[in-house]
């Protein structure tokens, strides 16, 4: 009685440790768990499954407090064991830095190194960056991590970086050695920035009319009072940012969607009739930014190599010479 009281225990702690693994990759509030999961759980063992709901749900503490918990234990634990890999290993590593709702910025740090026959890409770190985003305060950043976990500068063979290309020059004081390359997504991203003049003038009519309906609490809640009318599929216009790659695709192709509601709502006149005068060029851009988007999610694929890379760029162009041909046909 007693072996059998144990192992269900057993059991009932190791699966709350791989649910609140899903809860951390998905993003939910912790308690989702004790408000959605268990009582789903209890319903699918008592009406399927036909077993005492109640008794095997008591085994698996999944409260808030625990969920925040075991979520922070398998974070250290993972990193514990991705540190022991790279004390020992030559890595590359890539850079990235990431911005928050709040202003926060967040530094991330990707590891990419042969364990036994497989390649492995992991993060090794994401840290709040305390002042400026400068290449310096970078690498001290990361010259910081390494020397705090003990990892020898000297294992780093390779960086890829986007924009903080003076980070390399820091790295190379320390290991010169060391192969840098640019990174081919964030290239690709600087060369789809330049629009030419009319194009660029019809995406700053977008972002007007977006601003005008954001960056207003009153005007926002009449815009959606207004597609609630229209019976509009979406509840919000999103805004552009630089910061983020796909955020202008997105962007383009809310606005598109809700072409009539946004140009029924704009209240300037002038501005009405440079929206409508640009429609052909907003439309002709929301569908290149949603091709380039699909490029950039292919381009960032786990297990592409700069082979594939290549080769994903190469049959983009090839299929822009037969968008080209088949509008050159009507």
């Amino acid at each position: 009685m007693f072996a059998q009281t144990s192992q269900k225990l057993d059991k009932g702690l190791v699966a709350p440790y791989q649910i609140n693994k899903l809860i951390a990759k998905t993003g939910n509030a912790h308690n989702i768990s004790e408000s959605l999961i268990l009582p789903s759980v209890s319903i699918i063992i008592s009406d399927v499954v036909n077993l005492r709901a109640k008794e095997t749900i008591q085994v698996i503490p999944l409260s808030n407090s625990t969920a925040v918990r075991r979520i922070d234990e398998v974070a250290r634990n993972s990193e514990e064991e991705l540190v022991s890999l790279v004390h020992s290993k030559k890595f590359s590593l890539q850079l990235d830095k990431t911005s928050l709702q709040n202003n926060d910025a967040f530094l991330m740090a990707c590891v990419r190194f042969w364990n036994g026959n497989e390649m492995m890409k992991e993060i090794l770190f994401a840290r709040r960056i305390k002042t400026d985003t400068i290449e310096l305060s970078i690498f001290e950043e990361v010259k910081n991590y390494s020397s705090e976990n003990n990892i020898p500068m000297q294992n780093i063979i390779a960086s890829m970086v986007g924009r903080y290309r003076g980070f390399i020059a820091h790295l190379k004081k320390v290991i010169p050695s060391v192969f840098a390359i640019h990174c081919v997504i964030h290239r690709e991203r600087l060369v789809a920035k330049d629009l030419g003049e009319r194009l660029n003038f019809s995406l700053l009519v977008i972002i007007k009319a977006v601003n005008f309906i954001k960056s207003h609490a009153l005007q926002d809640r009449l815009f959606r009072q207004l597609y609630k009318e229209t019976d509009e599929d979406f509840r919000t216009q999103l805004l552009h940012t630089k910061v983020r790659w796909l955020s202008k695709g997105n962007c383009l192709k809310r606005f598109v969607i809700l072409w009539d509601t946004i140009v029924f709502f704009v209240s300037d006149k002038q501005h009405e009739e440079r929206l409508v005068d640009a429609k052909a060029d907003i439309f002709y851009l929301a569908d290149i930014f949603q091709k380039l988007n699909l490029l950039k999610k292919t381009l960032q694929d786990k297990n592409s190599n700069f082979v594939d890379v290549k080769e994903v760029i190469v049959s983009f162009l090839k299929k822009l010479e037969v968008y080209w041909h088949n509008i050159g046909r009507r």
